[in-house]
């Protein structure tokens, strides 16, 4: 049994570290390495078993309800692959999380 490293950094620099991470792809068209359909203010999220493509507003990562998700991530893939943040839930739940979250 592996024995996870505590990171003992803020919740801000993990949150930067985060959108950071996941902005950055391979193929991306623009001069700061995001992909072209990824507005400003916006990071992309995978979810479910097919791994959907999700845009999602980075004011997002502020609300609890998101954290939670951000802390299963963590959990279950860590945030240290090229694939982008995975998010672990089923894409209905994401779909009904988020739409509550825009609103």
């Amino acid at each position: 049994m592996a024995i996870k490293k505590s990171n003992k950094l803020s919740q801000t620099t993990v949150l930067k570290h985060i959108v950071k991470r996941c902005s950055k792809r391979q193929g991306c068209d623009d001069e700061e390495g995001l992909p072209v359909d990824v507005p400003k203010g916006h990071f992309v999220v995978y979810v479910g078993e097919n791994r959907s493509r999700y845009i999602v507003p980075i004011a997002f990562l502020s609300r609890p309800e998101f954290q939670s998700l951000l802390r299963q991530a963590e959990e279950e893939f860590g945030f240290d692959h090229d694939m982008g943040l995975t998010i672990p839930c089923e894409e209905r739940v994401f779909q009904s999380l988020t739409s509550m979250l825009a609103h």
